[in-house]
């Protein structure tokens, strides 16, 4: 599928970048023992080193250390043994010590690879440059005076992973799954939660375009875009933005923009500044971070199975398709209610999980997930736990009730506390079985309709789906629709 954007001068290649910002999970922040809690009243969770006080020095935050490995392991990047902790300088108001504490030459992880599914099937891999740690600035807000800014300096010393992508990604679709994709790999890590809305992930969005085959072009970077679709609009609409303003004979500023989420589209921040405008050097108050292979290896055993391998298992061991294992996968919440279902269903019937497992995947993904996104929930918020579930299927594996029946007993469900098998039994739904009671409906109905009995004998087949119809609709759906089928063919053809 050609990724190529036609301008009113020919093609144009878009190139994007993105350098990702995943807050790490950790009770304390990289440098202080002060909290990170999400919430809190301003400047309550603020550090004498935290608001640079003369004299304070830095402590390094173990967990931290681990929770990048973590993540760079997950991501199969290669982790270096030696790092170093950088000064980046620069001034603003939340930013007290007047530099940020970084890593520039000698990060804590190097190159590695990330695989995305694209919405055709295919898969592309997408380079990562680096992963380096690094405290989060304060907050200034501009709205809480008509006159003065507020700093508020709870998130400053707040550690930070930064994934710095290569300039892998062609399409706004490659960035989206790009980003859903790190997304994932952390959460499933364990080393950053994920949540955009609190701006524990955000990312900067670098654009470029140039003819097919041409050096690269200037590119832009947006700050701080907190969500996979206005990623995607940024890479749409710079792409279109560059093009029109180079096919008019300008050229493209090497500059910051920010997104405006009401208009869809980037507006001008300030110019550009590279690396040596930051006056990058070594931390004097801290030695460089150096640690063994054995270290390494001791936390690679702590990682749990990662999405890709889930995946793989799903398909491969439990016979489903790949594209509900990749709907399954893609949250870990969804993948372990999943497997839940599946625990229980196993124990419920005494057999193995790939045989009942499409089965289940199906109603996971299809009627469960429709529910909670008409409710507007997430699964972890479901109105039906995993033993529940398991029952509702259980009960239409072992012929108790329909296949229809069980949509009705799952919109009870919804509403409801009881179990699949109480709905059943109090509200009489049972499927029939029973051949004598079916045979005397299907009597019925064969009388009532005497001309279709003999369209069906004079050679009508076709109509043998009006009759199962017809009892289905005297039985209320309880009747199984198998028996129906095979004691209608004999009755109509004999």
């Amino acid at each position: 599928m050609s990724k190529l954007i036609q301008g009113a001068t020919g093609d144009w290649e878009v190139v994007i970048g993105l350098e990702v910002h995943a807050q790490v999970i950790s009770e304390s922040k990289l440098f202080s023992g002060s909290s990170t809690a999400f919430g809190s009243e301003p400047n309550t969770q603020v550090s004498f080193v935290d608001s640079a006080m003369p004299g304070m020095l830095p402590v390094i935050n173990e967990e931290c250390i681990r929770q990048a490995i973590r993540t760079g392991l997950a991501m199969g990047a290669k982790i270096n043994l030696r790092s170093i902790f950088d000064r980046k300088n620069y001034f603003y108001a939340d930013l007290p010590q007047g530099y940020q504490i970084s890593q520039f030459k000698d990060p804590i992880v190097g190159e590695g690879e990330i695989v995305i599914e694209l919405e055709d099937g295919s898969t592309k891999e997408v380079g990562v440059e680096r992963l380096h740690l690094e405290q989060d600035a304060g907050k200034s807000m501009h709205d809480q005076h008509p006159s003065m800014t507020y700093v508020d300096l709870n998130r400053s010393g707040v550690a930070l992973m930064e994934i710095v992508s290569k300039p892998d990604m062609r399409s706004a679709e490659e960035a989206g799954a790009y980003f859903r994709k790190l997304r994932s790999i952390v959460r499933y890590a364990g080393t950053c939660d994920g949540n955009m809305e609190q701006g524990s992930m955000r990312a900067d969005v670098n654009v470029s375009v140039r003819r097919p085959g041409e050096p690269f072009g200037t590119r832009t970077e947006t700050k701080n875009v907190n969500s996979i679709r206005f990623v995607m609009q940024v890479v749409e609409h710079e792409a279109n933005r560059q093009i029109a303003i180079l096919e008019d004979g300008g050229s493209i500023d090497q500059e910051t923009r920010l997104f405006d989420p009401g208009t869809g589209t980037t507006r001008s921040m300030r110019s550009k500044e590279e690396a040596h405008d930051y006056r990058y050097f070594p931390d004097p108050d801290l030695l460089p971070l150096e640690f063994t292979q054995e270290y390494v290896d001791e936390i690679a055993k702590s990682l749990p199975e990662l999405p890709d391998i889930k995946k793989k298992r799903f398909v491969d061991d439990l016979k489903i398709s790949a594209y509900n294992a990749g709907v399954l996968v893609a949250e870990k919440e969804n993948a372990d209610y999943f497997e839940e279902v599946l625990s229980h269903l196993e124990k419920m019937t005494g057999k193995a999980k790939h045989e009942f497992a499409t089965l289940a995947s199906n109603w996971v993904t299809g009627d469960l997930f429709g529910a909670l996104n008409k409710l507007g929930c997430a699964i972890t918020q479901s109105p039906i736990p995993p033993e529940h579930g398991a029952e509702l299927i259980g009960l239409q594996m072992d012929g108790t009730i329909s296949g229809r029946i069980a949509k009705d007993v799952f919109e009870i469900m919804l509403d409801s506390d009881q179990s699949p098998s109480e709905i059943v039994e109090e509200k009489g739904l049972k499927q029939v079985s029973d051949t004598g009671a079916i045979d005397g409906f299907i009597d019925e109905v064969m009388a009532a309709n005497t001309d279709k009995v003999e369209e069906y004998r004079g050679g009508k087949d076709k109509l043998l789906g009006f009759f199962v119809g017809q009892v289905m609709k005297k039985t209320q759906g309880k009747a199984n629709p198998q028996v129906v089928n095979e004691l209608l063919r004999k009755k109509l053809n004999g």
